[in-house]
């Protein structure tokens, strides 16, 4: 009996898997999980938790749906709140433009300005914790092996960065008791961890690209770029 087609019957149930598993890991929602945890096991290496106290997925509700942040490191320093990128590629930047290029082989990309994105969760953070912007530091770590190809900004730097940049602030801002309060806001403040809070907070964001794509097709139409 002829089993090579049971052999090769038996190969695609092996690679099946393989392939699914190979799909998932390029996904962006795991590679933005992969570099999340990046940087939280380079911050509980190399920053002492007993200055720096740290919070991680942080997701609040806002006036009109949720803001995601990644990292918060709180201490007499300041608050630092820390945006992850994990992109491989070329990356063009320009501190004030809306969006930044990557560039990945022959395929361009444009993505939101990450600064822009850590700003408003900045201000998001500050009306929970009724505090001013000057009280916070906003860093963008990238991970994943991509290169600028543009000057970076000073707030915006690589996973082997971050913790050089947060020990470079050593104005004092905070004393002990705030520190203790502002923690016990953020976590009244902040939705339960949970699949199903992350998932509505994903809706949230697609929601929001749709309703600004749709406003930047019609205001294309309008101007008779189409």
């Amino acid at each position: 009996m002829d089993i090579f087609p049971f052999l090769k019957l038996g190969l695609f149930w092996w690679l099946l898997p393989l392939a699914v598993l190979a799909g998932i890991l390029r996904s962006p929602w795991v590679k933005g999980i992969v570099g999340e945890l990046l940087v939280r096991f380079s911050a509980r290496l190399f920053l002492d938790n007993s200055e720096y106290r740290s919070l991680h997925n942080i997701i609040l509700p806002t006036i009109d749906s949720t803001t995601q942040i990644d990292h918060i490191f709180v201490s007499r320093y300041g608050i630092f709140v820390v945006e992850t990128k994990n992109l491989s590629g070329w990356i063009f930047d320009g501190e004030k433009q809306e969006t930044w290029t990557q560039k990945l082989y022959r395929k361009t990309y444009k993505i939101q300005n990450p600064l822009r994105q850590n700003f408003r969760h900045i201000k998001a953070l500050g009306e929970v914790l009724g505090l001013p912007t000057d009280k916070f530091h906003s860093l963008v770590v990238f991970t994943g092996g991509s290169t600028f190809k543009t000057a970076v900004p000073p707030n915006v730097t690589y996973l082997g960065g971050l913790v050089g940049y947060v020990k470079s602030k050593k104005d004092i801002l905070l004393s002990p008791q705030e520190i203790e309060v502002i923690l016990q806001k953020i976590e009244v403040k902040r939705l339960k961890p949970s699949f199903a809070t992350t998932r509505k907070h994903i809706r949230h964001i697609e929601y929001k690209r749709y309703a600004e794509n749709s406003r930047l097709s019609s205001s294309k139409q309008h101007q008779g770029l189409f």
